[in-house]
């Protein structure tokens, strides 16, 4: 072959039929030409596959340096032909993962309101629930590669052990209607056992365990003691006037009902406007722990939420002034953003897109819970603080 001269057409090169031609003169070196039988002509057309690959590969050479018979034109339209093919389906995909994700959001929505109006027990259980799975995926997130490869995890079993502990935080929180005691009670218990497990403890096993009770646990209690809790009837609210006294009457509508209802549905705002706010006029990065978020879309869902809380005290008549409605509005608001990047910050350390796969289309119950786990502390904090009376 070094003694050989190639004459390889530059595309086609590995279809065509080999020939071997002599020249007169034996001095001469060997002369290999490659050329292409005359029925190939058919079959180039119908393996368009075949040549848009080859197409890609010669890096769009020139018409001129193609074979006879196929034209850069023709090459041109089968590429072309086969990239609006990819983004047909490409199109068809997302709009299916939209409709799935639009489908199991409506599900969702319309089953967490109820358990919201119907409060109790119900709603004290799916709070546990949530916990329980919520936490499950956080200790599989600090266990991940991304993760683990910096700091040693906690042990699998106890792990396991804190996730059933945080679900029983809420159900302790309703029973005893405070939920220090149980806190202090299950750090301390889990601190031990990790201070006693064989090998060697380490500080990150204690400081990631300690920080799964504070997050899936100790936080989300405070939606309980929010919505069950407040148990101060809702006098001026005018919704509660005209309820069915088969389901509970005037006496269901109370202030941690209403203030449970505004700031769910501002949250849901928040996320919606910043959503559109920022593929509409999103230009500026907010923050490198989540790329996609802009301030433009900051500002529109810092806007929908304050609107929404404004809109939805006046139905409600609670609280009574603007200006409690607009504060409550922006907790609201950046509290959902702060929870949304904290947990953005754990899944991208742990090198995973969502943290499980539960609700097709959504991802994980912390990728749908996360805007709402410091939310609910402040929001209680505000009404039980702030609010002279609860805001009656």
């Amino acid at each position: 072959m070094d003694r050989c001269n190639l004459i390889i057409p530059l595309s086609l090169s590995s279809l065509c039929a080999c020939h071997t031609h002599r020249p007169s003169s034996s001095s001469s070196p060997k002369t290999l030409v490659l050329t292409r039988p005359a029925s190939f002509n058919l079959g180039l057309k119908l393996s368009r596959g075949v040549l848009r690959g080859i197409y890609v590969n010669q890096h769009r050479a020139e018409p001129d340096q193609l074979d006879q018979g196929v034209t850069g034109e023709e090459v041109d339209e089968v590429a072309n032909f086969q990239v609006k093919g990819d983004s047909a389906s490409e199109r068809r995909q997302k709009a299916g993962q939209l409709k799935k994700r639009i489908f199991f959001g409506l599900g969702i929505g319309i089953s967490c309101g109820g358990v919201v109006l119907v409060g109790g027990w119900v709603f004290t259980f799916a709070i546990a629930a949530a916990v329980f799975v919520g936490a499950r995926e956080y200790f599989e997130l600090v266990r991940s590669h991304g993760i683990a490869e910096g700091m040693t995890p906690p042990p699998r079993y106890l792990s396991r052990a804190c996730s059933v502990i945080c679900a029983l935080m809420p159900i302790l929180t309703l029973y005893f209607g405070q939920i220090d005691v149980s806190v202090t009670s299950a750090a301390f218990v889990v601190a031990m056992a990790l201070l006693l497990q064989r090998g060697n403890p380490r500080f990150a096993q204690l400081s990631s365990t300690m920080f799964g009770l504070f997050y899936c646990g100790y936080l989300p209690c405070f939606w309980v003691k929010l919505r069950c809790g407040l148990a101060v009837p809702a006098l001026n609210t005018r919704v509660g006037r005209v309820w069915p006294l088969l389901l509970g009457g005037q006496t269901q509508w109370t202030v941690g009902l209403v203030a449970t209802l505004i700031s769910i549905s501002s949250i849901i705002a928040a996320d919606t406007y910043a959503f559109v706010g920022g593929k509409a006029f999103g230009r500026t990065p907010l923050t490198a722990i989540s790329p996609k978020k802009t301030w433009e879309g900051v500002a529109a869902g810092l806007g929908g939420c304050i609107a929404t809380s404004v809109l939805l005290s006046r139905i409600f008549s609670w609280p009574p002034s603007y200006l409690s409605a607009i504060a409550f509005g922006i907790l609201n608001f950046f509290g959902s953003l702060f929870g949304d990047l904290t947990e953005s910050m754990i899944k991208r350390d742990a090198g995973v897109k969502d943290s499980g796969s539960l609700i097709p289309g959504h991802g994980g119950i912390l990728d749908r819970t996360d805007s709402y786990i410091f939310t609910g502390a402040l929001a209680y904090s505000f009404v039980k603080t702030f609010l002279p009376l609860y805001g009656v």
